[in-house]
Formats: structure tokens, sequence, C-alpha cells
């Protein structure tokens, strides 16, 4: 079951950063309700979320993590906040790439690039 190790929130202001830990890499298509839920319920407290989606720690990630990212990013949108990402690595953002999810959300190098960019 997903737990609070897979995920860091960190909260700046009306921005949460959400940090996943490496292990997302080998996530089970059973993990995605409840790390969707860990995931989304600070959202909903949040009258315009703005997320940053920190991989720093990932190198890779499969379809259940990127089914995760879409889900928070349609609530983000819904509530007409902004979901970013920054950290990616080179096969991360590849994927990103061929997939045309880099179409979708802003890919920055570093977390102070996201932060700007969403709170500016």
């Amino acid at each position: 079951m997903a737990n609070t190790e897979d995920f860091q929130l960190e909260y700046h202001g009306n921005t949460v950063v959400i940090i996943p830990a490496s292990n997302i890499e080998s996530m089970k298509w059973d993990l995605i309700e409840p790390s969707a839920e860990l995931v989304m319920t600070p959202l909903k407290n949040l009258e315009v979320p703005m997320v940053v989606f920190d991989l720093s720690d990932v190198g890779y990630f499969g379809s259940v993590f990127l089914a995760l990212l879409l889900r928070c990013h349609k609530f983000v949108k819904s509530r007409g906040g902004e979901l970013v990402i920054c950290g990616a690595s080179k096969m991360a953002q590849e994927l990103m790439r061929v997939t045309a999810l880099d179409t979708l959300w802003a890919i920055y190098e570093s977390r102070e690039d996201a932060l700007d960019a969403v709170e500016g």
C-alpha cells in the first residue's frame, strides 16, 4: 500500500511541491488509488492548487506513475491551477517527449525555476 514515504509534500504558499521517492519506478497499478488519495487530498484544500512534481530522485517511471500525473493534472486544471515538472532525468524527459506529455506540462531543470514559474 502507498504510504507517506512514497511521496514527500512541501508547501510554499499556495504551491505544493510533491517529491516522489525513487521506488516510484516500480509502482504497481493497485497503488494508484491510495497514491492519488495521498497526493491529491492536500490539493483539495487549496483554492487554486499550484503543483510542482520534483522528479530529482526518480530515474525513470512507467505507465502507473504517468497515470497518476495525468490524474493530478486534470484535478489541478479543473480548479484553475497549474502542474509543472522539475528535475526530470534524461530518460524521464525522453518518455514525456515520446508520449507528447511534454506539451501538457512545462518541464524545468530546477525546483527554483519551477517555483518561480508557478508563483510568478
